[in-house]
Protein backbone atom coordinates (compact mmCIF):
# COMPACT_ATOMS: atom_id res chain seq x y z
CA UNK A 1 0.00 0.00 0.00
CA UNK A 2 1.14 3.52 -0.78
CA UNK A 3 2.39 5.60 1.96
CA UNK A 4 2.06 8.56 -0.30
CA UNK A 5 -1.14 9.61 -2.14
CA UNK A 6 -0.43 13.06 -4.56
CA UNK A 7 -3.85 14.55 -5.18
CA UNK A 8 -3.98 17.02 -8.46
CA UNK A 9 -6.87 19.83 -8.08
CA UNK A 10 -7.73 21.50 -11.89
CA UNK A 11 -8.30 24.74 -10.83
CA UNK A 12 -8.54 24.16 -6.79
CA UNK A 13 -6.96 27.49 -6.36
CA UNK A 14 -9.28 28.42 -3.21
CA UNK A 15 -10.34 24.98 -2.00
CA UNK A 16 -8.36 25.07 0.81
CA UNK A 17 -11.03 23.79 3.35
CA UNK A 18 -11.67 20.33 0.94
CA UNK A 19 -7.59 20.22 0.60
CA UNK A 20 -7.38 20.47 4.46
CA UNK A 21 -9.75 17.75 4.32
CA UNK A 22 -8.49 15.21 2.76
CA UNK A 23 -5.12 15.73 4.45
CA UNK A 24 -6.73 14.97 7.86
CA UNK A 25 -8.49 12.15 6.62
CA UNK A 26 -5.05 10.72 5.07
CA UNK A 27 -3.29 10.70 8.41
CA UNK A 28 -7.07 8.61 9.83
CA UNK A 29 -5.99 6.27 7.02
CA UNK A 30 -2.38 6.38 7.52
CA UNK A 31 -1.46 8.27 4.64
CA UNK A 32 0.45 11.19 4.02
CA UNK A 33 -1.66 13.44 1.21
CA UNK A 34 -0.06 15.56 -1.21
CA UNK A 35 -1.92 18.35 -2.54
CA UNK A 36 -0.73 19.72 -5.92
CA UNK A 37 -2.88 22.29 -8.10
CA UNK A 38 -2.87 22.83 -11.33
CA UNK A 39 -3.19 26.68 -12.08
CA UNK A 40 -2.24 30.10 -14.59
CA UNK A 41 -1.44 31.66 -11.27
CA UNK A 42 1.08 31.09 -7.62
CA UNK A 43 -0.49 33.39 -5.94
CA UNK A 44 -3.02 31.75 -4.59
CA UNK A 45 -5.01 30.32 -1.21
CA UNK A 46 -4.24 26.79 -2.55
CA UNK A 47 -0.74 27.36 -2.11
CA UNK A 48 -1.32 27.78 1.70
CA UNK A 49 -1.37 23.69 2.14
CA UNK A 50 -0.08 22.43 -1.26
CA UNK A 51 2.18 22.91 -4.46
CA UNK A 52 1.04 25.18 -7.24
CA UNK A 53 2.18 23.95 -10.51
CA UNK A 54 2.10 26.55 -13.83
CA UNK A 55 -0.32 25.16 -16.41
CA UNK A 56 -2.24 26.08 -19.38
CA UNK A 57 -5.03 27.79 -20.26
CA UNK A 58 -8.47 25.13 -20.40
CA UNK A 59 -8.62 25.51 -24.18
CA UNK A 60 -4.65 25.74 -25.23
CA UNK A 61 -4.19 23.10 -27.60
CA UNK A 62 -1.13 21.49 -25.93
CA UNK A 63 -3.07 21.37 -22.16
CA UNK A 64 -3.81 17.69 -22.66
CA UNK A 65 -0.13 16.47 -23.66
CA UNK A 66 1.02 19.10 -20.65
CA UNK A 67 -1.17 17.78 -18.21
CA UNK A 68 0.08 14.39 -18.50
CA UNK A 69 3.62 15.77 -18.36
CA UNK A 70 2.59 17.05 -14.95
CA UNK A 71 1.04 13.84 -13.86
CA UNK A 72 3.75 11.65 -14.68
CA UNK A 73 6.92 14.10 -13.07
CA UNK A 74 4.77 14.58 -10.36
CA UNK A 75 3.81 10.70 -9.82
CA UNK A 76 0.04 12.13 -9.51
CA UNK A 77 -2.45 9.39 -8.38
CA UNK A 78 -5.75 11.12 -7.94
CA UNK A 79 -7.40 14.12 -10.31
CA UNK A 80 -10.01 16.57 -9.30
CA UNK A 81 -12.09 18.87 -11.50
CA UNK A 82 -13.28 22.01 -9.41
CA UNK A 83 -14.20 24.15 -12.72
CA UNK A 84 -16.72 22.92 -15.27
CA UNK A 85 -13.72 22.98 -18.16
CA UNK A 86 -11.96 20.95 -16.47
CA UNK A 87 -14.16 18.25 -15.97
CA UNK A 88 -14.02 16.64 -19.46
CA UNK A 89 -10.28 16.73 -19.38
CA UNK A 90 -10.45 14.88 -16.13
CA UNK A 91 -12.74 11.97 -18.13
CA UNK A 92 -10.25 12.11 -20.98
CA UNK A 93 -6.97 12.32 -18.82
CA UNK A 94 -8.51 8.21 -17.51
CA UNK A 95 -8.91 6.66 -20.92
CA UNK A 96 -5.27 7.71 -21.69
CA UNK A 97 -3.59 7.09 -17.93
CA UNK A 98 -5.26 3.69 -17.01
CA UNK A 99 -3.33 4.45 -13.48
CA UNK A 100 -5.02 7.45 -12.57
CA UNK A 101 -8.05 7.46 -10.11
CA UNK A 102 -9.86 10.21 -11.21
CA UNK A 103 -14.09 10.03 -9.90
CA UNK A 104 -15.70 11.51 -12.33
CA UNK A 105 -18.54 11.19 -15.41
CA UNK A 106 -17.61 10.06 -18.72
CA UNK A 107 -16.35 12.85 -21.16
CA UNK A 108 -19.85 12.56 -23.00
CA UNK A 109 -21.99 13.42 -19.57
CA UNK A 110 -19.18 16.25 -19.31
CA UNK A 111 -20.11 17.59 -22.50
CA UNK A 112 -24.24 17.31 -22.07
CA UNK A 113 -24.07 19.51 -18.49
CA UNK A 114 -21.19 21.93 -20.20
CA UNK A 115 -24.30 23.08 -22.32
CA UNK A 116 -27.76 23.77 -21.20
CA UNK A 117 -29.62 22.94 -24.17
CA UNK A 118 -28.25 19.65 -24.63
CA UNK A 119 -28.79 19.24 -20.70
CA UNK A 120 -32.72 20.55 -20.61
CA UNK A 121 -32.88 17.41 -23.70
CA UNK A 122 -31.20 14.97 -21.61
CA UNK A 123 -33.89 16.12 -18.54
CA UNK A 124 -36.76 15.76 -20.93
CA UNK A 125 -35.65 12.27 -22.13
CA UNK A 126 -35.32 10.97 -18.68
CA UNK A 127 -38.65 12.85 -17.75
CA UNK A 128 -37.29 14.59 -14.91
CA UNK A 129 -39.16 18.28 -14.33
CA UNK A 130 -37.54 21.51 -15.63
CA UNK A 131 -38.80 24.98 -16.21
CA UNK A 132 -40.04 24.81 -19.85
CA UNK A 133 -41.15 27.93 -22.13
CA UNK A 134 -45.02 28.14 -21.72
CA UNK A 135 -45.06 31.54 -22.97
CA UNK A 136 -46.10 33.31 -19.81
CA UNK A 137 -44.26 36.07 -18.38
CA UNK A 138 -41.68 36.58 -16.91
CA UNK A 139 -39.39 34.54 -18.77
CA UNK A 140 -35.40 34.00 -18.58
CA UNK A 141 -32.38 33.24 -21.02
CA UNK A 142 -29.81 31.41 -19.80
CA UNK A 143 -26.61 31.29 -21.93
CA UNK A 144 -25.98 27.71 -22.85
CA UNK A 145 -22.75 27.85 -21.77
CA UNK A 146 -22.61 30.09 -19.03
CA UNK A 147 -22.01 29.53 -14.75
CA UNK A 148 -22.13 31.49 -11.50
CA UNK A 149 -25.94 33.11 -12.80
CA UNK A 150 -23.39 35.32 -15.01
CA UNK A 151 -25.49 36.47 -18.34
CA UNK A 152 -28.94 35.47 -17.32
CA UNK A 153 -31.74 38.35 -19.30
CA UNK A 154 -35.09 38.36 -17.27
CA UNK A 155 -37.87 38.71 -20.27
CA UNK A 156 -41.16 40.60 -18.63
CA UNK A 157 -43.05 41.61 -21.53
CA UNK A 158 -44.11 41.04 -25.29
CA UNK A 159 -41.80 43.81 -25.97
CA UNK A 160 -39.16 42.89 -23.99
CA UNK A 161 -39.36 39.07 -25.41
CA UNK A 162 -39.12 40.75 -29.17
CA UNK A 163 -36.49 42.89 -28.11
CA UNK A 164 -34.46 39.59 -27.35
CA UNK A 165 -35.45 38.09 -30.93
CA UNK A 166 -33.90 40.43 -32.60
CA UNK A 167 -30.46 39.39 -30.87
CA UNK A 168 -27.91 37.39 -33.36
CA UNK A 169 -26.78 35.00 -30.68
CA UNK A 170 -30.31 33.74 -29.82
CA UNK A 171 -28.91 30.05 -30.09
CA UNK A 172 -26.89 31.15 -27.21
CA UNK A 173 -29.50 31.31 -25.35
CA UNK A 174 -32.01 28.69 -23.61
CA UNK A 175 -35.21 30.69 -22.60
CA UNK A 176 -37.12 28.80 -19.72
CA UNK A 177 -40.20 30.07 -17.76
CA UNK A 178 -38.69 32.18 -14.62
CA UNK A 179 -39.34 30.24 -11.39
CA UNK A 180 -39.77 31.52 -8.33
CA UNK A 181 -38.98 30.04 -5.51
CA UNK A 182 -36.35 28.12 -3.24
CA UNK A 183 -33.11 27.01 -4.08
CA UNK A 184 -31.11 23.76 -3.25
CA UNK A 185 -28.24 22.30 -4.22
CA UNK A 186 -27.72 18.69 -3.32
CA UNK A 187 -24.58 17.46 -2.94
CA UNK A 188 -24.36 13.99 -4.58
CA UNK A 189 -21.64 11.03 -3.97
CA UNK A 190 -21.86 8.17 -6.50
CA UNK A 191 -19.29 5.32 -6.36
CA UNK A 192 -16.90 3.63 -9.08
CA UNK A 193 -19.88 0.75 -10.19
CA UNK A 194 -22.48 3.74 -10.43
CA UNK A 195 -24.12 3.34 -6.89
CA UNK A 196 -25.59 6.07 -4.77
CA UNK A 197 -23.25 6.49 -1.82
CA UNK A 198 -25.19 10.02 -0.48
CA UNK A 199 -27.64 12.18 -1.43
CA UNK A 200 -27.96 15.35 1.07
CA UNK A 201 -29.61 18.64 -0.14
CA UNK A 202 -29.34 22.17 1.09
CA UNK A 203 -31.48 25.43 0.68
CA UNK A 204 -29.47 28.22 -0.56
CA UNK A 205 -29.74 31.05 1.93
CA UNK A 206 -27.72 33.33 0.69
CA UNK A 207 -25.70 33.17 -3.05
CA UNK A 208 -22.66 35.35 -4.36
CA UNK A 209 -21.93 35.06 -7.91
CA UNK A 210 -23.90 31.89 -8.22
CA UNK A 211 -22.01 30.25 -5.42
CA UNK A 212 -23.99 29.64 -2.17
CA UNK A 213 -21.79 31.80 0.78
CA UNK A 214 -24.63 30.10 3.38
CA UNK A 215 -26.33 27.08 3.17
CA UNK A 216 -28.42 24.49 5.02
CA UNK A 217 -28.82 21.05 5.20
CA UNK A 218 -32.84 19.93 4.35
CA UNK A 219 -34.29 16.94 4.18
CA UNK A 220 -36.21 17.56 1.37
CA UNK A 221 -38.21 14.65 0.27
CA UNK A 222 -38.94 15.36 -3.12
CA UNK A 223 -35.34 16.65 -3.72
CA UNK A 224 -33.97 13.55 -2.69
CA UNK A 225 -36.64 11.48 -4.35
CA UNK A 226 -35.44 13.74 -8.22
CA UNK A 227 -31.72 13.20 -7.01
CA UNK A 228 -31.80 9.69 -6.66
CA UNK A 229 -33.86 9.27 -10.12
CA UNK A 230 -30.78 11.17 -11.79
CA UNK A 231 -28.68 9.05 -10.25
CA UNK A 232 -30.52 6.20 -11.24
CA UNK A 233 -29.75 6.79 -14.85
CA UNK A 234 -26.27 5.14 -14.15
CA UNK A 235 -24.55 8.24 -16.33
CA UNK A 236 -23.01 9.85 -13.21
CA UNK A 237 -19.66 9.08 -10.92
CA UNK A 238 -18.20 10.70 -8.38
CA UNK A 239 -19.52 13.59 -6.57
CA UNK A 240 -22.20 15.53 -8.58
CA UNK A 241 -24.14 18.82 -7.53
CA UNK A 242 -27.69 19.25 -8.68
CA UNK A 243 -29.50 22.49 -8.73
CA UNK A 244 -33.06 22.45 -7.95
CA UNK A 245 -35.85 25.13 -7.21
CA UNK A 246 -39.00 24.68 -5.84
CA UNK A 247 -41.96 26.66 -7.35
CA UNK A 248 -43.26 28.49 -4.54
CA UNK A 249 -47.13 28.78 -5.54
CA UNK A 250 -47.01 25.04 -6.48
CA UNK A 251 -44.67 23.20 -4.53
CA UNK A 252 -43.57 21.96 -7.79
CA UNK A 253 -39.75 20.58 -7.98
CA UNK A 254 -37.82 21.51 -11.16
CA UNK A 255 -34.13 20.79 -11.36
CA UNK A 256 -32.12 23.49 -12.80
CA UNK A 257 -28.85 22.12 -13.79
CA UNK A 258 -26.25 19.60 -12.67
CA UNK A 259 -22.77 20.11 -12.15
CA UNK A 260 -20.43 16.52 -12.42
CA UNK A 261 -18.16 17.83 -9.94
CA UNK A 262 -17.75 19.04 -6.04
CA UNK A 263 -20.02 21.85 -5.49
CA UNK A 264 -18.92 25.15 -3.65
CA UNK A 265 -20.36 24.54 -0.61
CA UNK A 266 -20.01 20.85 -0.44
CA UNK A 267 -18.56 21.45 2.67
CA UNK A 268 -21.86 21.66 4.63
CA UNK A 269 -22.44 18.02 3.50
CA UNK A 270 -19.49 17.10 5.03
CA UNK A 271 -20.09 18.44 7.81
CA UNK A 272 -23.69 17.08 7.97
CA UNK A 273 -21.79 13.09 7.45
CA UNK A 274 -21.60 12.83 4.05
CA UNK A 275 -17.64 12.88 3.80
CA UNK A 276 -16.58 12.52 -0.03
CA UNK A 277 -13.28 13.03 0.79
CA UNK A 278 -12.71 10.13 2.55
CA UNK A 279 -14.46 8.39 0.25
CA UNK A 280 -12.58 9.53 -2.70
CA UNK A 281 -9.48 8.27 -0.80
CA UNK A 282 -11.23 4.97 0.14
CA UNK A 283 -12.59 3.86 -3.54
CA UNK A 284 -8.83 4.85 -4.61
CA UNK A 285 -7.27 2.49 -1.86
CA UNK A 286 -9.73 -0.62 -2.95
CA UNK A 287 -12.30 -0.03 -0.02
CA UNK A 288 -15.93 -0.84 -1.03
CA UNK A 289 -18.18 2.12 0.37
CA UNK A 290 -21.50 1.85 1.48
CA UNK A 291 -24.56 4.21 1.09
CA UNK A 292 -24.60 6.27 4.18
CA UNK A 293 -27.71 5.60 6.15
CA UNK A 294 -27.80 9.08 7.73
CA UNK A 295 -26.67 12.54 8.42
CA UNK A 296 -27.59 15.50 10.22
CA UNK A 297 -30.41 18.03 9.08
CA UNK A 298 -30.49 21.58 9.78
CA UNK A 299 -26.62 21.93 9.45
CA UNK A 300 -25.53 25.98 8.70
CA UNK A 301 -22.59 26.64 7.03
CA UNK A 302 -21.72 30.19 6.32
CA UNK A 303 -18.48 31.95 4.61
CA UNK A 304 -16.19 34.78 5.79
CA UNK A 305 -13.30 35.97 3.89
CA UNK A 306 -9.27 34.93 4.59
CA UNK A 307 -6.44 36.63 3.91
CA UNK A 308 -3.50 34.86 2.25
CA UNK A 309 0.23 36.51 2.06
CA UNK A 310 2.61 36.14 -0.44
CA UNK A 311 6.44 37.50 -0.79
CA UNK A 312 7.08 38.30 -4.39
CA UNK A 313 10.09 39.00 -5.74
CA UNK A 314 10.24 42.38 -6.90
CA UNK A 315 12.10 41.17 -10.43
Amino acid sequence: MKSDINILFLGGAKRVSLAELFIKNGISLGIKINIFSYELDAYLPIAEVGQVIIGKRWADPDLFSHLCGVIEEYNIDIVLPFVDPSIKICADLINYLPNLFAPVSSSDVATIFFHKARADEWFHVNNIPRPVNQNRFPLIAKPVTGSASKGLIIIQSQDQLEQFQKIDNQADYLVQQFIKGEEFSVDCYVDKNGCEVSIVPRRRLEVTSGESTKTVTDNNLQVIALSRKIIDTGVFRGPITIQFIQDETTGIVYVMEINPRFGGAVLCSIAAGADSTLWILQEFMGIPLAPLSSWKEGVIMTRSFREYYFYANSH
